[in-house]
C-alpha cells in the first residue's frame, strides 16, 4: 500500500496495535514521492510524508504512524507531512496522532483564513495567504490579475503538518531547497516554518513587480493623447485585484513580528534572525502595495480630470457652432415671415446682400471661436 494509501487508513483507526498496523501495510511497498503534484494522483490528500534527522532525509520505508514513534523515541529529528486540500474525515487520524486542536483543525480543513499565527500549549498554528499573478495579455474591467491560495503550518516539537490550498504554491521545490542545506534543516521544524514564511513573502514581492507592469501600462494610458477615452473599468479592476492583493500581505504583519521577536518555545532562537529578515521584506512588500493604491488613485482622479476636460472642449465645440449656425437661422427666420413691407423685399439685389451679410457674419465668428480656441 503507498504512502497516500495509508494515511487515509490513518484518519479511520485509533491509537495502539491498530496503529501500528497501518504502519505495517505500509512497508509491504516502497513509498510514494508525491512532493510535485498538486494533488496525489491516488486521489488522496497526501502530497509528501518524510522523517529528518541532523537535517538529513532519511531514506526509509516506514508508515506515518511508525516514522512518528521512531522521532519521538529517539528524541532525534522530525517528520514533515504535507497535505493538499484534505477532507475532515482524511484529516481526523492525523489530528489524534499529533494531538491538533480541533479549532485549528477546523481552519485548516475549511480554509479562507486570514493570516494569523496561534498558539495551542505546544503547537504553533500558522496561517499564510498566497499569491499568484496571473499572465494577460492586456489588462481589461474583468481580468483576472492575481488568485490566492492558503498554506497552513502546524509546528510542533518534532513535527512539521503542512496544508495547502489551492492549485498554486507547490512546497516541493521549497522542500528540495531545504534539504539541500541541512544545517539549516537541522534546526528543527521551526526551520520548516521559517521555510515557508519566506516563500510565501518572496511570491509577493514577485506578484507585487508583475502588478508594477499593469499599473504602468494603466498609468501610460491614461496620460496618453487620447487618454480620456479610457474605459475606467481598467482602473477599478486593478484596485480590486490589489485589494485582494493587500488582504493577503498586510495581516501577516503582526504574526510574523511575533515570530521574530517574542520567545516561543518550538522556535530556535537562531531562527528568530531569519523571522526579522522576512519580516522585513514583507515591510517593503506592504509600502508598495500602498504606494500602488495611493498611484491608482490619483490616475483614477487624472483620468475624471480629462474627461471632465474632454467634456468641457466637447459642449465649447458645439456651442461655438450653435452661434455660427444661429446667425443665418435668425436672418432666415424674419425674412421668412411673409410681410409684404421689409426692408429690400423689392430691391434687385437684396437676396444676395442678405446672404454676403449672413456669410461675413458667419466667418467672423468662426475666426473669434477659432483665435479663443472653442473651434
Amino acid at each position: 500500500m503507498s504512502m497516500a494509501g495509508n494515511l487515509r487508513r490513518v484518519t479511520s483507526l485509533g491509537k495502539g496495535g491498530r496503529l501500528r498496523r497501518a504502519a505495517r501495510l505500509a512497508r509491504r511497498r516502497p513509498r510514494v514521492d508525491l512532493s510535485h503534484p498538486a494533488r496525489s494522483p491516488l486521489g488522496s490528500s497526501v502530497v509528501n510524508c518524510v522523517t529528518y534527522r541532523d537535517g538529513v532525509r532519511i531514506p526509509e520505508s516506514v508508515g506515518l504512524v511508525d516514522a512518528v514513534e521512531r522521532v519521538r523515541s529517539r528524541r532525534d529529528g522530525f517528520v514533515w507531512l504535507g497535505l493538499h486540500e484534505p477532507t475532515d474525515e482524511e484529516f481526523a487520524g492525523i489530528a489524534e496522532l499529533f494531538d491538533l486542536h480541533p479549532l485549528a483543525v477546523e481552519d485548516a480543513v475549511e480554509a479562507h483564513q486570514r493570516p494569523k499565527l496561534e498558539r495551542y500549549g505546544e503547537t504553533l498554528f500558522a496561517v499564510f495567504k498566497t499569491i499568484c499573478y496571473v499572465e494577460h495579455e492586456e489588462l481589461t474591467a474583468t481580468s483576472e490579475v492575481v488568485t490566492t491560495g492558503e498554506i497552513m503550518v502546524f509546528t510542533g516539537r518534532d513535527f512539521v503538518v503542512t496544508v495547502r490550498h489551492g492549485r498554486h504554491g507547490s512546497l516541493g521545490p521549497l522542500r528540495e531547497e531545504l534539504e539541500s542545506d541541512p544545517r539549516q534543516l537541522a534546526k528543527g521544524p521551526s526551520a520548516v516554518l521559517h521555510a515557508v514564511a519566506d516563500h510565501v513573502v518572496d511570491d509577493f514581492l514577485t506578484a507585487i513587480d508583475a502588478v508594477q507592469a499593469d499599473v504602468d501600462s494603466v498609468e501610460t494610458a491614461v496620460f496618453a493623447e487620447d487618454g480620456a477615452r479610457l474605459d475606467p473599468g481598467r482602473i477599478y479592476q486593478l484596485k480590486r485585484e490589489l485589494l485582494e492583493l493587500k488582504r493577503a500581505v498586510v495581516p501577516l504583519g503582526r504574526p510574523l513580528e511575533e515570530l521574530a521577536t517574542r520567545p516561543i518555545r518550538v522556535v530556535d532562537p537562531e531562527i528568530q534572525a531569519y523571522f526579522r529578515d522576512v519580516s522585513d521584506h514583507l515591510a517593503r512588500a506592504t509600502e508598495q502595495i500602498a504606494a500602488f493604491d495611493e498611484l491608482l488613485n490619483s490616475i483614477l482622479q487624472a483620468h475624471l480630470a480629462q474627461v471632465t476636460v474632454a467634456q468641457n472642449e466637447d459642449m465649447r465645440k458645439i456651442t461655438a457652432w450653435a452661434a455660427i449656425v444661429a446667425v443665418p437661422t435668425m436672418v432666415c427666420g424674419v425674412y421668412g415671415m411673409n410681410f409684404d413691407h421689409m426692408p429690400e423685399l423689392g430691391w434687385r439685389y437684396g437676396y444676395g446682400l442678405v446672404l454676403g451679410v449672413i456669410a461675413a457674419a458667419c466667418v467672423t465668428l468662426y475666426r473669434g471661436f477659432r483665435r479663443n480656441g472653442w473651434l
